[in-house]
């Protein structure tokens, strides 16, 4: 069958796969959103199921107030003696940490903390000895791939940090993966930095500790010479095998928003390449190690993928998120409507404020919403509700409906904010205190409008340029995401969602 990348769409980079009990399991990096770590399932690495998360108690992890793509880097999950275990860093904190799970549809264990540096943490086992890896520094000072031995149960050190691996000299050098395959040892990682240079790189041993030799085709992937092509910065990845032999790099990449705008506002996405070893010993992957948008692979299947969004066809704890450290209290959550309760803390804090969000998973989009905004407690302030496209504190487009500065009224107002600049685009008297707020997004723009209630014509507010919610823009890590946000005093009812991509 022929596939099509990316095959997980959206912000879910730093994708890490294994394999147990004849089914995929995939984890992505989260940063700074609650709960953390995207949990996948797959039965053919390319309809990707998000079953959950993996982090999802607050006591599982530290992000409150942490900065914009602070907080989990670089997740790795590995299956071994009917368990599987989950290590990544808290890069606020500068932790690195694992926990585990008998039942990955289940809860995870608390975390247990490895007293080792460096980020992009992974975990190899060969006769019931653990071995943690991550980009660091060693025991001596020297930097690289640096390797230990650890008790998996304790996480507490049982052999010296040693470096075993600089890379090939290209700059960033991180996610390293160990892979025992036949008689050699094979470290793949990635260089060249999570941008238009990324590539992943590898090298072999017959040692686990080295001394490791450089793969003659490095980089073994990357798009990074391919231009003009949509498809860019791939690299990150984890090598996997199907129960057909057939080997495979599922790696992170990302597209741009036109094939002449070196721009990416959908974060970093999950993208599947095919795997070929050479007679050597050796692999290469893709089409002459690029990461092309189609693929013939073995397989009866077809491929999936979900267009349409509604309260109704999504779950609060799977599909959505929040911000940091959430507070319960501000949510009622039910089958078809969700009610906000909003407080002082605005989407331009590094806070936990009211806001419930989805992943932006598509150039071209149509999103619509019923809002009803009332005052809480009667206590009259200016507070207000609506949709956030939300890429940072300093810049994301807000469409919402408030009080008027005199508080006798409403209206419907939309908000640029762009490195720090904040402006008002243009703000519209409404007759009431409901509307239906609308966003319209292809690739280069975003267009807002609203209806009054009982009216059918909408009224257009503005536009903001894609370009600017974009990493090239804004830095860090992570893409755009479409958020419901309430502020102030006031309770904000949203209803009818309708989120349509093209």
């Amino acid at each position: 069958m022929i596939y099509k990348n990316p095959v997980v769409k959206g912000f879910y980079p730093d994708p890490s796969v294994c394999f147990a009990d004849g089914k995929y399991y995939m984890v992505c990096s989260s940063f700074q959103y609650f709960p953390g770590v995207p949990l996948f399932e797959s039965e053919n690495l390319v309809n990707w199921k998000q079953i959950g998360y993996v982090l999802t108690r607050t006591s599982q992890v530290m992000l409150d107030k942490i900065n914009s793509s602070g907080g989990v880097f670089a997740p790795t999950i590995r299956y071994h003696n009917g368990r599987f275990y989950m290590v990544t860093t808290n890069d606020t904190t500068n932790q690195n940490f694992y926990v585990y799970t008998d039942d990955i549809h289940g809860e995870w264990s608390d975390p247990i903390y490895v007293d080792q540096g460096g980020i992009d943490p992974s975990l190899y086992f060969e006769k019931n000895k653990c071995y943690f890896m991550s980009n660091g520094e060693d025991d001596n000072g020297i930097s690289g791939v640096v390797q230990v031995e650890i008790d998996i149960k304790t996480g507490k050190k049982l052999s010296e940090a040693k470096c075993i691996w600089q890379g090939t000299g290209g700059r960033f050098l991180e996610s390293p993966h160990l892979y025992k395959i036949g008689r050699w040892y094979y470290l793949m990682a990635a260089e060249g930095g999570t941008e238009y240079g990324h590539m992943i790189t590898c090298a072999r041993s017959r040692s686990l500790w080295g001394r490791y030799s450089r793969n003659p085709n490095n980089p073994v992937l990357t798009n990074r010479n391919k231009a003009p092509y949509i498809i860019q910065g791939i690299g990150h990845g984890d090598l996997i095998q199907d129960p057909n032999g057939d080997w495979f790099i599922v790696s992170l990449g990302f597209r741009q928003i036109h094939l002449w705008m070196p721009f990416h506002n959908l974060g970093r996405e999950v993208f599947l390449t095919p795997v070929r070893f050479g007679e050597d010993g050796w692999f290469t992957a893709g089409a002459d190690g690029t990461t092309e948008e189609t693929f013939e692979i073995k397989g009866d299947f077809q491929q999936e993928e979900k267009k349409h969004y509604t309260f109704e066809n999504t779950s609060w704890k799977i599909d959505w998120c929040y911000m940091r450290k959430p507070d319960p209290k501000k949510y009622e959550l039910t089958w078809n409507k969700a009610t906000l309760y909003g407080s002082e803390i605005n989407l331009e804090d590094a806070d936990s404020p009211t806001f419930l969000a989805v992943r932006q998973r598509d150039f071209i989009f149509n999103m619509s919403i019923d809002l009803k905004v009332s005052d809480l407690e009667n206590i009259k302030r200016r507070g207000e509700a609506g949709i956030t496209v939300y890429m940072c504190e300093n810049e994301h487009y807000d469409i919402a409906l408030r009080k008027t500065e005199d508080e006798s009224g409403w209206e419907c107002v939309l908000k640029l904010n762009i490195g720090g600049i904040k402006h008002i685009q243009k703000a519209v008297p409404v007759k009431g205190s409901k509307v239906k707020l609308i966003v319209q997004a292809d690739n280069f723009s975003y267009n807002f409008s609203f209806k009054d209630e009982n009216e059918n014509i909408a009224k257009p507010l503005g536009y903001g340029y894609a370009k600017y919610l974009t990493s090239e823009v804004s830095g860090g890590f992570t893409g755009v995401m479409l958020g419901l946000y309430a502020l102030g005093k006031c309770k904000a009812e949203f209803e009818n969602l309708d989120l349509d991509y093209r």
